[in-house]
């Protein structure tokens, strides 16, 4: 059975009561006889489990705008062989020899 609050709008007291869904809310304050008024709270949330996090609803294969145009600057184009020019420098085996 649900707790309900409410406030006594004539004398300011605060008081809970336990009523069920069906039940009608009350009008009028048994103690002096002012009206009444239900009190709402906020409910906290929780957030449990996947697919809360940006993170989570993208796929693995996907990438963005900015992860094409940097794997593009670093020569990482996915490319092999010939076809691919390559920047780097000799190692110091290469040179030695």
């Amino acid at each position: 059975m649900p707790t309900y609050e409410y406030v006594c709008k004539q004398c300011g007291e605060r008081f809970d009561v336990f009523q069920s869904f069906s039940a009608k809310p009350l009008r009028t304050h048994d103690v002096c006889g002012g009206p009444l008024q239900k009190v709402f709270h906020p409910a906290g949330v929780v957030f449990k489990g996947p697919g809360f996090y940006v993170t989570d609803s993208r796929s693995k294969s996907s990438t963005t705008t900015s992860d094409r145009s940097a794997s593009k600057a670093s020569g990482a184009d996915g490319k092999s062989g010939p076809e691919r020019s390559s920047s780097k420098a000799p190692s110091s085996s290469e040179t030695d020899s």
